[in-house]
Order: structure tokens, then sequence, then C-alpha cells
């Protein structure tokens, strides 16, 4: 069933990336970037599918969030299964249409969730953890919307201003106070946790969280201190 789970959605999502360019055609800006165009909305529904499941979880059985380890609906890991497909999917996009020199940040994020997530989904344990995480997903939509919007010629628009703004909001909540949550909950649970999935936890999230705040760093910047920048040289 769970290979059923991981190969039906790899296969879905490989559909849909293929659909996209005709779903959603590529403004002309993103023409010269097709794949990149595909890759992106892609992305983006995977996050909507992802973080709004995984709020949805928690609400529809809030005891999941109590005991993170052996509590979850049978929807949650199927959810955690769909994100694993779409996770290998993109891999494989990646890697197909990227240079490694380009991409070999996001291939290592996507190695450590796709390991990750896989443990959890297949032993049936630590579901309600591998959710929590999923909850980045809610940034994500808004990461995604903003390269949309970039690539669409929109970044001088007040729906880019905003989408930023939400963007950075939704990052400190969602992402960067969801894996210090995560750390936390590690540490103070230790003894509860089997020695293995402790350690492949703690070095997964050992390499995302740095990642992260990289990557809040260059939207500041690319966002707000440039533009500060240009405009004290006016």
């Amino acid at each position: 069933m769970e290979l059923l789970v991981l190969g039906g959605s790899l296969a879905a999502f490989r559909l849909l990336n293929a659909a996209l360019e005709r779903l959603v055609p590529p403004p002309p800006p993103a023409q010269r970037n097709r794949w990149k165009w595909r890759n992106i909305c892609t992305s983006f529904v995977h996050s909507l599918l992802s973080g709004g499941g995984a709020l949805l979880g928690f609400y529809l059985h809030p005891q999941m969030a109590e005991d993170l380890i052996d509590t979850h609906l049978p929807g949650a890991h199927r959810l955690l299964g769909v994100s694993v497909g779409y996770f290998l999917q993109d891999f494989i996009d990646m890697m197909c249409n990227q240079k490694l020199c380009e991409c070999w940040e996001l291939l290592c994020h996507h190695s450590v969730v796709i390991v990750c997530f896989s443990i959890a989904f297949l032993i049936h344990r630590f579901v309600g953890f591998a959710t929590v995480a999923l909850l980045v997903e809610i940034n994500s939509v808004f990461l995604h919307l903003r390269t949309i919007l970039r690539m669409a010629g929109l970044s001088h628009t007040s729906y880019y201003r905003v989408t930023s703004l939400v963007n950075l909001g939704t990052y400190m909540v969602f992402r960067i106070s969801t894996l210090a949550w995560m750390t936390r909950w590690l540490v103070l649970n230790r003894e509860s946790i089997p020695a293995a999935t402790y350690v492949v936890s703690a070095v997964g999230l050992a390499i995302i969280t740095p990642m992260n705040i990289v990557l809040f760093y260059r939207l500041l910047r690319n966002d707000y201190l440039r533009s500060s920048q240009h405009d004290k040289r006016q």
C-alpha cells in the first residue's frame, strides 16, 4: 500500500508538471525558462496541498499534536506519502533539467526530506512529527507565489510587495519557528526516540535549519536591502 501511494504520487505530480504548461501557459517574461515555470507551478500546487492538509490534520485530530510519535490520522499518513512522491519527482526533475552547480542546495534539501519522511511513512511512527514539518509548506505557498510573480515580470507591482511581506512573515512563523520548535521537541523527547531515528532527525534539522536561515537573508536582501540601497543613491 505504501509503495502504491508513493508511486501514485510521483506519477501524478509528473503528469501535473507536464500538463501545467498547457493549463497555465508561461507569460512572455517566463518564455525563456519554461521548465522553471512548470517546476515552480508544480511546487506551488504541492505546497497548497501539503500545507493545507497539515493544518487540517491537526484541526481534525488535535490528539496528534499531543503524541507526535504514535498518534495520527490515516489521512496524515497518506499526505506524508504524497509529499515524499512530490519530492522524488522534483528531485528527478531538477537532475534532468538543471546543472548540479545550480541546484545542489535544493537537491541536498530534498534528499534530507525524502529520507526523514520516508522513514516515518514506512514504519508508521513519527507521522505527527513529520506533519509538523509539513507546516513549513504554508510559507512555501507564498515563497513560490513570489517566484511566480517575479517570473511574470510583476516584481514592481503592489501584488508582489504584499506577497513579499506575507512571505517574510510566514517564513518566520511557519519555517524558522517551526524548525526551532522541532529541534527543541527532539531534544526534550530524546529518551522516547530510537537512536537511529534520533540521529537521522537531528542531522536532518542540522542541515535544513542553516539553509533556511541563509534563504531568509537572501529574500530580505533581494526584496528590501537592495531596494533601500538603491533609494539612497537616488
